[in-house]
């Protein structure tokens, strides 16, 4: 649905003197109690997850603002990929699994969320990692998913652009698609689902 973080992991890299992946290397190192998780799943504030990460980053060497990485890290929507969620949705039941964090209050959140309405409402289901507790690719996020869409995971097409996250989907006998390239994956997944998405 939007441009992938990791066009914002590289830009911050490229300003800060960072080496090319290092967030990602950072992220990648124990991937399930790391500070990036922790935040994701809720079990640590803004503070204690900079200070958390500032350390992992000093521990492989690097000095880094966690505040100012998390500060740039908005994407941009696809409006391709909206057009097509808004097709699926006037057919298909439609949900969103999304690894997110909360770092402002309910004001805050509820106001930036408003320009996304747009989209949102696309959705049957909204599985939200920092609501849920759990994360791609915890086999129970996509369980979730399945129980409140009240579907077996073989009526299911799950899209990501992380292979990692699709290996459970596809597990559970899930169809999957990578997303690298918008257009490749909407030609795959129009093939899939039997309808023009665009």
């Amino acid at each position: 649905m939007t441009s992938s973080p990791f066009d914002s992991f590289s830009s911050f890299e490229a300003a800060n003197g960072l080496p090319a992946g290092f967030i990602r290397r950072l992220n990648s190192t124990n991937p399930d109690t790391n500070a990036w998780s922790r935040l994701e799943r809720s079990e640590v504030g803004l503070e204690e997850f900079a200070a958390l990460f500032e350390a992992e980053a000093a521990a492989l060497g690097r000095n880094l603002d966690a505040r100012a990485l998390l500060a740039g890290l908005a994407g941009e929507i696809r409006p391709a990929m909206v057009e097509a969620v808004r097709r699926c949705h006037e057919r298909l039941k439609t949900g969103l699994l999304t690894n997110n964090f909360n770092t402002r209050g309910p004001k805050e959140e509820t106001e930036s969320s408003a320009g996304f309405t747009g989209v949102l409402h696309h959705f049957d289901v909204i599985v939200e990692s920092s609501k849920s507790g759990f994360r791609k690719p915890d086999l129970r996020f996509y369980e979730t998913a399945c129980e409140l869409l009240q579907i077996e995971p073989t009526e299911a097409v799950f899209l990501d652009d992380l292979g990692i996250n699709l290996k459970p989907a596809r597990a559970m006998g899930m169809k999957t698609i990578k997303v690298v390239d918008t257009h490749d994956a909407l030609d795959q997944l129009e093939e899939l689902v039997g309808f023009a998405l665009r």
